[in-house]
């Protein structure tokens, strides 16, 4: 004689029909898991523009001697963000392109670019007064062809090459070296991610 049937208890094709969807439901989640924190896999579709400095660098506070008798101050890279140049005060094509690009970003920023600050780190030969009077006013200028200069070059990527590599760099309020973008990089590049930062934070 059969046992009787309990309606509540599943059947066995209504048992298997639950862990296939189980199944279906977990395989992607514990797929990435593996891919992500077993393999090292990383999206490439970051939503900033630059590249991120990581783990991002707190810059010495040193005081650098700019183009006259006036000096850049030790704490001169911190309360605001700032878009920052190295290279030669010569100011080549590069340089120049580079600098244009800062300014044009800060003004894109409409009511929001008194919170960011342009930055130039002079290598030698300083500096085209004429140009940077003409074209890039308000601009900070330090001069890192001193020992106190070289203590800030050291904590930059690349550090011995920096001067001749044309990047730009953001530092955030509290001084941390965090981004950097490449000649080639899209110009509007910078002024997305400042927009996003600018919109997120509430320093500087």
């Amino acid at each position: 004689m059969n046992s009787p049937v309990d309606p509540a208890q599943p059947r066995p094709v209504a048992r298997k029909q639950i862990w296939i969807l189980v199944g279906a439901f977990f395989a992607p989640l514990a797929l990435a898991f593996v891919l992500y924190y077993g393999m090292g896999v990383r999206p490439h579709g970051n939503t900033n523009k630059g590249d991120l400095i990581q783990p991002a660098r707190p810059l010495p506070e040193v005081e650098l001697s700019g183009a006259t008798d006036q000096t850049l101050a030790a704490n001169a890279l911190r309360g605001k963000w700032s878009m920052l140049f190295i290279g030669d005060g010569a100011c080549d094509a590069r340089c120049r392109e580079a600098l244009t690009l800062m300014r044009q970003t800060r003004l894109a920023l409409g009511d929001k670019m008194e919170r960011v600050q342009r930055v130039f780190l002079v290598s030698g030969n300083c500096c085209d007064q004429a140009y940077l009077e003409a074209e890039q006013s308000g601009l900070l200028l330090g001069r890192i062809d001193n020992s106190a200069g070289q203590t800030l070059l050291e904590t930059f990527p690349d550090a011995a090459q920096a001067a001749s590599l044309g990047r730009i760099y953001l530092v955030d309020p509290l001084g941390n070296l965090m981004m950097k973008y490449e000649p080639d990089a899209p110009q509007k590049g910078l002024l997305e991610d400042l927009k996003k930062l600018l919109k997120l934070s509430h320093i500087g």
